[in-house]
């Protein structure tokens, strides 16, 4: 199995969101309940919050792809600092909890490499991810959530 890690968004984009109340498209963060243990992944500890959990939502500017795939994605974030999610070679808790997410690899110049995607169920995307990061071509991995299409994580290789 080829070394990752599961990226979070940048502390700096998830402060800016809690501190101004405005998310990357200009619009006011809406401040919501968690209300399940599964629906409300939070885009930088990369963990579910617990039903009750104050959440943020709003539109993020996805780092990559950029160009031709580029697209902003809808994010939840708790609406208090959390730690941002660090660990190598493990799946993120959001991805897992997923019941059907979207692999979607992309090439140094940001383009799409259409063979490599895959939707499967978050807790058995482990076969799709490594297939994509062992491929030669792959610059990076987004994973999304496969019906509505939000960003969950960006996955890297570790170097």
């Amino acid at each position: 199995m080829v070394r990752f890690r599961c990226v979070p968004i940048a502390d700096e984009a998830a402060s800016r969101f809690r501190r101004t109340g405005r998310d990357d498209r200009g619009n006011a963060v809406r401040r919501v309940a968690a209300s399940s243990p599964t629906g409300f992944p939070c885009r930088s500890c990369l963990h579910c919050a617990d039903p009750g959990e104050p959440m943020l939502l709003g539109s993020y500017d996805l780092v990559g792809p950029r160009g031709i795939y580029w697209t902003p994605s809808p994010i939840f974030l708790h609406a208090e600092a959390c730690k941002p999610y660090a660990a190598a070679d493990e799946i993120a808790p959001v991805i897992r909890a997923n019941a059907l997410v979207s692999v979607r690899a992309y090439d140094a110049e940001d383009l799409c490499l259409y063979d490599l995607g895959r939707v499967g169920a978050g807790a058995e995307i482990d076969p799709d991810l490594d297939r994509a990061l062992a491929d030669a071509r792959t610059a990076f991995v987004n994973v999304h959530t496969a019906r509505p299409g939000c960003l969950l994580a960006r996955v890297e290789r570790v170097r």
